[in-house]
């Protein structure tokens, strides 16, 4: 017969040391969680971004944003905004210019920059230098939203007066700026946009966009 003191005694210990085993894991799971580390912290899952309305990520994209310093250089700004949102490292504007500077135009003869407005059919290959592929499309909102829920980044061809509000002619494309997401509860649209000092995390609204796109014929690079 099983001696119930000693089973007891047994029992309880065995209980004691699951309980202590417990609570560490519970204690690491809440400081984990509690982190502000952002290597520790989990990021958004795409459905939650989706639930709430917003397709892509801006507060990820936002950092790599920068002001460009050259005139005509938004193409070149914004490929290497799109590099860094994939790499985690952009090439600064002295660098992204200078290696677009020895790439030969597939648009015009000589290279991709020459200190004036680049192509927009160069921006592929200029993206296919650092290793990313792209492909130009001509399409709606609707693509875009897609496929930033897909993780593509997206590069568009826009009018900045109709962007920013300005005067002056607002009917032809002469800007780019990368696509970092859109909010279709608020009806927004996020831009990393190199042209302007307030251009990181730029939010308007998606009437706007849809305007200052359209000067383009809604012209897009989007990663594969």
């Amino acid at each position: 017969m099983t001696n119930t003191r000693s089973f007891n005694a047994a029992t309880t210990a065995r209980l004691g040391v699951l309980a202590v085993l417990v609570g560490a894991a519970v204690a690491a799971a809440a400081a984990l969680l509690g982190s502000s580390d952002p290597i520790q912290a989990a990021p958004q899952t795409i459905a939650q971004r989706t639930e709430s309305g917003m397709h892509g990520d801006p507060a990820a994209a936002a950092p790599y944003w920068r002001y460009q310093q050259q005139n005509f250089d938004c193409a070149e700004m914004a490929v290497a905004d799109v590099i860094g949102q994939i790499s985690g490292h952009s090439p600064t504007e002295d660098e992204i210019t200078g290696a677009a500077a020895n790439i030969a135009s597939v648009a015009h003869p000589g290279p991709i920059y020459n200190g004036g407005r680049t192509s927009n059919r160069d921006l592929p290959l200029l993206l296919d230098h650092y290793g990313i592929a792209a492909d130009i499309a001509h399409s709606g909102t609707d693509m875009l939203i897609q496929r930033l829920d897909e993780g593509r980044k997206v590069i568009v061809g826009v009018n900045d007066k109709v962007l920013w509000n300005q005067r002056g002619n607002r009917t032809r494309e002469n800007h780019f700026v990368v696509v970092t997401g859109i909010d279709t509860k608020a009806k927004m649209v996020h831009l990393n946009d190199s042209g302007t000092s307030t251009g990181r995390d730029e939010q308007v609204s998606i009437a706007t966009f849809e305007t200052a796109w359209a000067a383009s014929k809604n012209f897009a690079v989007v990663t594969r």
